[in-house]
């Protein structure tokens, strides 16, 4: 039989295409890129490092053929340390996600550490978000676009960015709580012997490790002990370099005079510890341990709810009335974040100027900020974004809801991910990039909230004991409502404002300070007594004067300043776009 080979040609040609790209399709999408890559992504948020993977890396593959390879600091000792070793080796990675503050945008963009991906992103759909990105890469000194801020949202700055959960509050053991019956709570150390009650009813983890109200890891330190800065939020206070700022810039602290809440959350951490309720592994331990404790039922306590409730309010334990909640202190007035119309500038996505494929990397980023990249990077955690369509949720005749996966997945079980969507456990799949593009509380393009919590179809659904018990005694059906309806809620709000460079000396004191403050406050948690507490806060007081500590927090106080005047002109100028539209 006479084979005619110019017939066939073409249709070979097709098969071996047709292989080429099969390895990166999914249901929906056919994948363009034939090559396969493996990107590393400098990532100092993150609090994994190595390969993703699961349901989100089977994403990046199936649509961009590439994996992720995450390099955290985080993981690598924390600081500013990896960040300078690689940037003195001109590489800091192929996509970049770091602080674009003190100007490290300008520094990395002089230094040729990432490219302009202006003709990469024209007329891709993340530049609906284009007077952001252009108001952070106007403060660079050459035009084009090196860096996307995070983040981003349509609302007033006035707009809480949370919900339906505050990021900081006073969680604890409910169960616990509702058995003691709820004692009340009105000043931060009243919370210490409640805690101590709960850790002598439940003294033994189901893990058999025993139980401590308190835990806390390094990994996030800066200017500051980051555990200690999380209670000063529970009173309208963020941190701004070394200076407390609240929320309605009605006050401004140094942390380190003795009468700040800084020092008095310290002081509450001591008595703590010297009533056993804090973790003793808290200083050698990462992130993942930490979350880790949670999941087992070793901790009681938690300032965040984005931590302990998906790790320890699994479907079985809330149906027993067991889980975390949000406490009511009476003097309480939770910071919150605004949402911010120019994003936020301290945290950017950039690509690498080595990157070997630039375009593909600027295809995952708008990816990144669509509708489908926004529910699948930050499902679960930050706001509760809802994951893949078609796994975890479908869109009905009344609006999207969960399937029966989703349910299970998001509302506490850590169920199996089909085959089709990456095999392995949902929790073992979830992003760790740890970056949000856009803010909590964004509507999609239906209308309906990204966070799934928000749904009618989720707020209706049957809700647990542990909930039900919380609402009927809170009179509220979500901790944001609560807050907003007794006025326990500050919302400062955002802006893109970014302080000056510091030079090399200020940087130098800066990293002096830092570094004194950091292991002096872990010391005083610990101290043996108060005679040791005291001696070592006046030791540390010291340290940092003679270092140039006032020059710092001169620094710090004019820039908190300019950054609140800045707040209240985001204010003014989106009420003024309000007008014009």
């Amino acid at each position: 039989m006479k084979i005619e080979w110019k017939k066939l040609l073409p249709v070979m040609a097709l098969c071996i295409l047709v292989l080429a790209v099969s390895s990166c399709t999914n249901k929906k999408d056919t994948c363009p890129y034939e090559e396969f890559i493996v990107v590393d992504v400098f990532d100092s948020l993150a609090n994994f490092q190595g390969i993703q993977s699961g349901w989100f890396a089977k994403i990046v593959k199936d649509k961009f053929n590439m994996e992720l390879n995450i390099i955290a600091p985080n993981v690598s000792g924390g600081g500013d340390t990896l960040f300078e070793i690689r940037s003195a080796a001109g590489n800091l990675g192929d996509l970049v996600i770091c602080s674009a503050e003190n100007g490290v945008l300008q520094d990395m963009v002089t230094a040729g550490l990432v490219i302009d991906m202006e003709p990469y992103l024209k007329d891709r759909q993340i530049m609906r978000f284009e007077d952001a990105i252009y108001d952070l890469n106007d403060n660079v000194g050459q035009p084009g676009i090196y860096a996307i801020p995070s983040e981003l949202s349509m609302n007033s700055p006035r707009t809480s960015m949370e919900n339906p959960d505050p990021i900081y509050g006073p969680y604890i053991r409910w169960d616990l709580y509702k058995k003691m019956g709820y004692p009340e709570l009105n000043t931060l150390e009243d919370l210490l012997p409640i805690l101590k009650q709960m850790q002598e009813m439940e003294p033994v983890a189901g893990n058999g490790e025993k139980t401590y109200a308190f835990s806390f890891f390094k990994d996030w330190d800066s200017n500051l002990m980051n555990a200690v800065k999380q209670p000063c939020c529970f009173y309208g206070y963020d941190e701004y370099g070394f200076v407390l700022v609240k929320a309605d810039s009605s006050d401004y602290q140094s942390i380190i005079e003795p009468d700040s809440l800084y020092m008095r959350v310290l002081k509450w951490y001591f008595d703590a510890n010297q009533m056993g309720l804090v973790d003793p592994e808290s200083s050698t331990q990462t992130y993942d341990s930490f979350e880790s404790k949670y999941k087992e039922g070793q901790l009681l306590y938690c300032p965040w709810p984005w931590v302990a409730q998906p790790a320890y309010n699994t479907e079985e334990r809330t149906s027993e009335g067991k889980g975390f909640m949000m406490a009511d202190i009476r003097d309480m007035v939770i910071y919150s974040y605004g949402c911010s119309p120019a994003g936020n500038q301290k945290v950017v996505m950039s690509i690498g100027s080595k990157a070997e494929d630039p375009e593909r990397l600027a295809a995952f980023v708008d990816w990144l900020y669509s509708p489908e990249g926004i529910r699948s990077n930050r499902a679960q955690t930050s706001g509760g974004m809802a994951g893949p369509e078609g796994l975890c949720w479908e869109y009905g005749e009344d609006g999207p809801y969960l399937t029966d996966f989703g349910k299970k997945a998001l509302l506490g079980e850590d169920a199996e991910v089909p085959e089709e969507w990456g095999s392995g456990t949902w929790s073992e799949g979830i992003s760790a990039l740890n970056y949000s593009t856009v803010a909590s509380c964004e509507l999609d393009d239906n209308g309906y909230p990204y966070a799934y919590l928000l749904w009618d179809s989720v707020r209706d659904m049957d809700i647990s004991p542990l909930e039900r018990d919380w609402r009927e005694k809170m009179g509220a059906d979500t901790a944001m409502e609560y807050l907003q309806n007794n006025n326990k809620l500050l919302v400062s709000p955002s802006t893109g404002y970014m302080a000056p460079q510091e030079d090399s000396e200020m940087a130098a004191i800066r990293r002096q300070c830092r570094k004194v403050i950091q292991e002096y406050s872990w010391n005083m948690v610990f101290a043996s007594d108060k005679e040791e507490f005291d001696r070592l806060y006046t030791q540390m007081y010291k340290e940092v004067m003679e270092l140039g500590y006032e020059t710092m927090l001169e620094i710090d106080l004019w820039n908190a300043k300019e950054k609140e005047d800045a707040r209240w002109e985001a204010v003014q100028k989106y009420e003024e776009s309000i007008k014009i539209r």
